[in-house]
């Protein structure tokens, strides 16, 4: 078994240029309602890391957390698709996320959460386009895996293969813990 990741909230900025130099930085992105939240604070086994929401939208800015013993930082994104925010607000999303993964130095994986339950949303696909478009190292991570029947498992699995074209690296659930050990130990060695 894994231990948790020991996470630390740093602080949130609306753009790249504002959080402080990093070791090696994971980004974590997902449609909103994902389950990003959700899927860090199983990451560290804790309730109360990152602010957990069933309205999509509630991570707004660029959310930095630290790994204990300088082994560098998770940065969680706000979540594309719909989010119930202003218009205003979500204006200044696309710059703010393209501006951090395009041209952040030390992001070595940005993890791309697609929910098992729904399977890859045409959103979905066009952000695997985008990240292999721009050649950034990106793993696709299945979340909600417990909200999958047994009876259709295999089939979702074959599903999310076809529609985002590369294999998932994870299937997991913040609820049951499942994959999480595997996602631990993929932070780790990217991190390293």
């Amino acid at each position: 078994m894994s231990p948790p990741l020991q996470l630390r909230f740093v602080m949130s900025a609306t753009r790249r240029a504002a959080l402080p130099e990093a070791v090696a930085e994971v980004a974590v992105v997902g449609r909103s309602n994902v389950g990003k939240s959700s899927l860090i604070n199983a990451l560290a086994n804790r309730r109360d890391l990152a602010r957990v929401s069933k309205t999509p939208g509630r991570t707004q800015l660029l959310n930095l957390y630290d790994v204990a013993g300088g082994q560098g930082s998770l940065v969680d994104l706000p979540g594309y698709g719909y989010a119930a925010v202003p218009g205003r607000t979500r204006a200044t999303w696309p710059a703010m996320i393209e501006g951090y993964l395009l041209e952040r130095e030390h992001l070595v994986l940005t993890l791309v959460l697609v929910d098992a339950e729904v399977g890859p949303t045409k959103l979905d696909v066009q952000t695997l386009e985008w990240f292999r478009g721009h050649g950034l190292a990106h793993a696709v991570v299945a979340t909600k895996h417990d909200k999958v029947k047994a009876s259709v498992r295999q089939r979702r699995k074959a599903e999310l293969l076809a529609g985002c074209e590369e294999p998932v690296a994870a299937w997991t659930s913040a609820a049951k813990g499942t994959g999480i050990d595997e996602l631990r130990l993929l932070l780790r060695s990217r991190l390293a």
